[in-house]
């Protein structure tokens, strides 16, 4: 099917990778995406990380012409492993992004900085020029 909807120009995208193997075959038969499903090669106790990395070789090394979409995105920590093994695009559900987009520190630091802020609005303002000359 893959093989004869590229001969058509038709974009396609190949689920359900869970092997190198598999995405090979599937970019030789013209597959434009390659979609190994990360969390759940993790969730039988295989690195589901590895598949994106060779893939992601294998789509450099040889040409192909084909982009690896890391899906099936659990964690920011996938997320960054898939951008650093070179993952072209990600499938990433709404919790991943809020999770990255939060950290600890960083939700810590915007409350002191907010009261911070008000605490220096409270104060009244003083310039040198509203102060009187001090005499020594």
């Amino acid at each position: 099917a893959i093989a004869r909807l590229a001969a058509e120009g038709i974009k396609t995208n190949c689920t359900l990778i869970f092997s190198a193997n598999q995405g090979l075959l599937a970019a030789k038969a013209g597959a434009s995406l390659l979609s190994p499903f990360v969390g759940r090669l993790d969730d039988i106790n295989q690195d589901g990380m590895e598949v994106v990395r060779e893939l992601v070789a294998m789509v450099e090394t040889y040409d192909l012409d084909a982009e690896v979409l890391a899906a099936s995105i659990r964690s920011p920590r996938h997320m960054t492993e898939a951008a650093l093994a070179g993952s072209h695009i990600a499938t990433v559900p709404l919790k991943v992004l809020t999770q990255m987009i939060h950290h600890p520190l960083t939700d810590k630091g915007i409350v002191q900085f907010r009261r911070d802020w008000e605490a220096a609005q409270a104060k009244p303002s003083s310039t040198t020029a509203d102060k009187e000359p001090s005499h020594v």
